[in-house]
């Protein structure tokens, strides 16, 4: 004869905390909380965040909970930072230096940023978390060009030297140590306007435009000395913005068309280190002239840019495909 339980299913667990380490599909009772919680699994999303301060062009590192943004070209050149808490943005103190299209590195209380067009430049400044303070110059001066790493050590990447834009396209790769800039080996293809993510001995460059009109779904990976072609975008794109490691790296936004900066895309792929896949969730505001995006993979960041009819002050969070404990409820 059957057991009741083995008819009606098994017992709820009762517990006073949610369990570290939950499978999917598990069901608890929560008595501290009087919550009926589960493991489920969600699907990649982007959730609209509080809009920045000041609409523009912007460069952004750190994470999604602890953000920077600073310089863009609304209005040109500007100086303008801005932190993000994970719900709101600050104003705080400005760059020396203002700026668009430069790119940057690190975290929120230890940035870097360096090169853009002001005209080009190769102007670096470190962040603390409070002020910038002015460091030693790249090499070569660009502006679109990428960057990855850390404020101690930091990596510089492609870009566009003096006009016209797109006639000039850098190969050029540099090294930050803390203190100085040391040149490296050169991109195989020289671009502008691409993503970046990764570290100084494990970065990735994507999509970016050679010379005009071609956009680019061309993909690099540098192993600290040298580049090596990687897979390609599925969307070629330029003006877009990365996040991730060389290895888990996310590819959004972005111009896939012409005349620059008339174009804004929502596309979103992820690299597993070998080929990017196209993610069925693409961003709640298409844009491109973004010069950074900050986070993971399954955790990342995007603000401002380029959005039809003009520059947008709108942040999006991204939040991976993967397990999330849920709250059940009646309804």
């Amino acid at each position: 004869m059957a057991d009741y339980i083995n008819i009606r299913g098994q017992n709820i667990e009762v517990v006073a905390s949610d369990p570290a380490n939950p499978t999917l599909g598990q069901i608890w009772y929560n008595s501290t909380s009087n919550t009926l919680k589960g493991l489920g699994y969600a699907a990649a999303a982007w959730a609209t965040g509080n809009n920045m301060n000041t609409a523009r062009g912007v460069t952004l590192v750190g994470t999604q909970t602890a953000a920077v943004a600073f310089g863009g070209d609304a209005p040109a050149p500007g100086t303008a930072t801005e932190e993000y808490n994970g719900a709101t943005w600050t104003t705080v103190n400005s760059m020396n230096t203002g700026r668009y299209a430069l790119a940057g590195a690190g975290i929120q209380t230890a940035a870097l940023a360096f090169g853009g067009d002001a005209p080009p430049t190769a102007a670096t400044e470190e962040y603390d978390g409070n002020s910038w303070v002015s460091s030693n110059n790249m090499s070569v001066p660009r502006s679109y060009l990428s960057g990855c790493g850390t404020q101690t050590a930091g990596l510089a990447f492609g870009g566009a030297g003096p006009a016209p834009v797109g006639g000039n396209n850098i190969t050029a790769t540099e090294e930050y140590g803390g203190t100085s800039w040391t040149s490296s080996n050169p991109l195989n293809n020289g671009r502008h306007g691409s993503g970046g993510a990764g570290t100084q001995t494990a970065a990735l460059m994507f999509g970016g435009q050679p010379p005009i009109p071609s956009v680019g779904a061309l993909t690099e990976e540098y192993d600290g000395n040298s580049w090596t072609a990687g897979g390609n975008l599925n969307t070629p794109r330029r003006a877009l913005a990365g996040a991730g490691t060389q290895t888990a790296a996310l590819a959004f936004g972005g111009n896939p068309g012409t005349p620059p900066g008339s174009v804004g895309a929502g596309a979103t792929e992820e690299y597993d280190g070998i080929s990017w896949t196209s993610s069925p969730a693409s961003m709640n505001t298409a844009r491109n002239i973004l010069s950074g995006g900050a986070g993971t993979q399954t955790s990342a960041l995007a603000a401002g840019g380029y959005a039809t009819p003009g520059y947008t002050a709108a942040t999006e969070e991204w939040t991976g495909a993967g397990p999330v404990t849920k709250t059940i409820t009646a309804s």
